[in-house]
C-alpha cells in the first residue's frame, strides 16, 4: 500500500508539472529541511565515533530506485545483522532524479540502526538529480577512513556526461590512492563497474590500471547491473564485487581485517 501511495503521488506530481498553465510546481525545486541536508558529512561523523575492532563489518546494498517496499524490507533485514558498523548505498537512490524520490528513500534508510553513506548512480544524475544529490548528501567524489580501511567513493556514470573523458575523474582517483600514508586497505566504491557499457571505454584501462597498481586495493564495489557478481575481471589481482538491486531483494555483508576480507550474499 505504501508503494502504491508513493507511486500515485509521484504520478500526480508529474501530471501537475505538465500543466504549466495551471500549476507552477517542480518536484526538483522542493526545499530540503535541515535534517535532510549534508547527510554524507553527518553520517561520516557518526561513523568516526564508532568503536574500532580487528574486524569491520558493513553492508553493501544499492539500486533502491522505485522499490520502496523492498527497501523497507531491506532495512528490517539489515537491522537483524550482527556487528554492523555502517551501510554503503551503491547508487541509483532514485529512479528519475526527483527530489521527492531522494527524500522517500532517505526516510526509509534513516530507520537503519547504522549510519549510511552513498555513491551517486546514473539515475540520480538525470533531471536535476545531481544538484539534489549534492545538496542532500554532498560531493560526488569523496573519501573517508575507518579503522584499517579507507573508502573512496567515485562517480563512474560516464554515459550521463556523454563519455567526454571527465567521468570518472582519474586524476582525482590517483591522488586519493596516493594519499594513504598508513597503508590502510583501500576500498573503491562506484556505481557503474568499469566493464559495463555505461563506463567510458577510453577511461577503462586508466581506471583499472590505477586500482591494480596500488597494492592496498584488494577489491572494489559497485551496483548498477542488478545482479550479484564477483571475480577478477581483469586478472590483475583486484576483485570486483557487484551487489544486486532492492527489487531483487539482496545485499552483501562484507567483513574486512588487516590484509583480508570476506563477502556474504544475503537475500531477504
Amino acid at each position: 500500500m505504501k508503494h502504491f501511495t508513493r507511486w500515485a503521488g509521484l504520478g500526480l506530481v508529474l501530471m501537475l508539472t505538465s500543466c504549466d498553465d495551471l500549476f507552477q510546481y517542480n518536484p526538483n525545486e522542493e526545499t530540503l529541511l535541515d535534517k535532510d541536508k549534508n547527510l554524507t558529512a553527518r553520517n561520516i561523523e557518526k561513523i568516526s565515533r564508532l568503536p574500532v575492532s580487528d574486524t569491520t563489518r558493513f553492508i553493501l546494498m544499492g539500486d533502491s530506485q522505485r522499490w520502496y517496499d523492498e527497501c523497507e524490507e531491506f532495512v528490517r533485514s539489515a537491522n537483524q545483522q550482527k556487528d554492523i558498523s555502517f551501510v554503503l548505498h551503491a547508487g541509483d537512490i532514485s529512479d528519475f532524479g526527483l527530489t521527492q524520490e531522494f527524500k522517500w528513500v532517505n526516510e526509509i534508510m534513516t530507520r537503519l540502526k547504522y549510519p549510511y553513506v552513498t555513491v551517486i548512480g546514473n539515475h540520480d544524475i538525470v533531471a536535476n538529480g545531481s544538484a539534489t544529490y549534492r545538496k542532500m548528501f554532498g560531493p560526488l567524489n569523496y573519501s573517508f577512513g575507518f579503522g584499517h580501511d579507507r573508502f573512496i567513493f567515485i562517480n563512474t556514470n560516464s554515459r550521463e556526461y556523454a563519455f567526454d573523458g571527465s567521468v570518472p575523474d582519474i586524476s582525482w582517483l590517483k591522488a586519493q590512492l596516493a594519499d594513504n600514508p598508513d597503508k590502510r586497505n583501500t576500498i573503491v566504491v562506484g556505481h557503474v563497474p568499469p566493464f559495463d557499457a555505461d563506463f567510458d571505454k577510453n577511461l577503462e584501462k586508466p581506471y583499472t590500471d590505477a586500482l591494480a597498481s596500488d597494492p592496498t586495493v584488494k577489491f572494489t564495489l559497485y551496483g548498477h547491473q542488478h545482479r550479484f557478481y564477483e571475480g577478477q575481471f581483469y586478472d590483475d589481482g583486484v576483485n570486483y564485487h557487484l551487489t544486486t538491486s532492492m527489487g531483487a531483494r539482496g545485499y552483501m555483508v562484507i567483513s574486512t581485517w588487516k590484509g583480508g576480507y570476506n563477502v556474504e550474499r544475503v537475500e531477504f
